[in-house]
């Protein structure tokens, strides 16, 4: 039903990133076969089902240590469209999958890689991990309050939104262009660029002045009285955006503040005795006292709730923004479509748990797959 429907994509297990656009594609309506290593059986201690980002496509296990498991994989890759990795440059060469045997095998072929540093580059070897990618851009600088020095976002600058989203983005662009020249191409999606690529507006802030690199003294890093997260009197938190006029006029009507002072809402060099004054308001009643007060208004107001609350929120029940599989709330699949809705087709599996299901449905027969079991090439 979704929108790939009709589009097989090859992704070789990985970590983090390559998963979460394996997933994306999956949510989608493409039909993906993870092809994950023989070593990686029974290896998994949470449980399959906890491994959100692997839901939705089957896992075949294959040595690639052994030719036959290579050349099982190149088979695939003839009636592929798309092929998933996030290895170091060079590894799949190394396998000899490497983008140039595979789209001699199929030049439709949409070779997407995934990697911190890219292809080429000082770095492009060396190891990281998404605080690292996120570090070179300048993003990881800009995160954090004036006194707490630069703040991990989790890992959803580098990883996800720099790195898993950039690969989905790039692969349907190949394939929406593939449509035009028949053939396919690599696409090299690097989180220092997905990364230093959500930092747009704030590079075109900085030579106004409009964005300053020192942190906590900006409009959108807890600078702002009006854009920032608050304690209220039973130790949890609500947040305020209030940028406009007009709604940072609601937001003072609201909270019974009449101070002259906080007319001044663009001085910088009032913010942080305005940020004062708000946190010692917000102190005064409890979380949900000030969700019966600001929710639902255009004071821009949201309480901040751990994940075990989101889940629960009336918004997000409403929306069915989460969904349970296999007994684990997670995430619906998104963005929405009018006539060709994403699913989430089936569970996360573990390493090898559907290597018979997959190979035959891609084609394979069924004495083939149990020959190529008993010599171990897949599980």
């Amino acid at each position: 039903m979704g929108p790939l429907s009709g589009i097989k994509v090859i992704e070789i297990a990985s970590i983090g990133p390559g998963p979460f656009c394996g997933m994306m594609l999956a949510d989608m309506g493409a039909e993906v076969i993870r092809v994950d290593r023989v070593s990686a059986v029974g290896s998994d201690s949470r449980g399959a089902t906890a491994n959100v980002l692997n839901r939705g496509r089957p896992n075949v296990a294959v040595d690639l240590k052994q030719q036959e498991g290579v050349d099982l994989v190149l088979e695939l890759v003839e009636g592929a469209d798309v092929l998933i990795e996030g290895f170091r440059p060079g590894v799949m060469e190394r396998l000899g999958l490497g983008p140039d045997v595979c789209l001699e095998r199929n030049d439709r072929l949409v070779y997407g890689r995934m990697t911190g540093w890219g292809q080429e580059g000082p770095l492009a070897h060396a190891a990281g991990h998404d605080i690292n990618y996120i570090a070179l851009t300048g993003a990881l600088h800009s995160i954090g309050t004036k006194t707490s020095g630069p703040v991990p976002p989790l890992n959803l600058v580098g990883d996800f939104g720099g790195g898993g989203l950039l690969l989905a983005f790039g692969i349907t662009s190949a394939l929406t262009e593939r449509a035009t020249s028949g053939k396919g191409q690599v696409v090299d999606a690097a989180m220092v660029d997905g990364a230093s690529v959500l930092m747009s507006i704030f590079y075109g802030m900085m030579p106004s002045g409009a964005f300053h690199e020192e942190r906590g003294t900006n409009m959108l890093d807890s600078g702002a009285h009006f854009y920032n997260t608050y304690e209220t009197s039973d130790g949890q938190y609500i947040c305020v955006g209030a940028i406009e006029p007009q709604f940072y006029a609601e937001l003072l009507q609201k909270a019974g503040i009449d101070d002259e002072r906080f007319a001044a809402q663009m001085d910088r060099e009032q913010w942080p005795d305005l940020s004062e004054r708000l946190a010692k308001v917000f102190k005064t009643k409890t979380r949900d006292e000030w969700c019966e007060i600001l929710e639902g208004s255009d004071a821009c107001f949201a309480p901040v709730l751990a994940p075990s609350e989101a889940i629960k929120h009336p918004h997000n029940v409403h929306r069915k923004t989460f969904v349970e599989v296999a007994d684990v709330p997670q995430p619906a699949p998104a963005p929405r479509f009018s006539r060709t809705p994403g699913e989430i087709s089936r569970p996360p599996s573990a390493a090898g748990q559907d290597t018979e299901e997959a190979l035959k449905g891609w084609g394979l027969p069924g004495d083939r797959i149990a020959d190529l079991r008993s010599r171990g090439v897949v599980n």
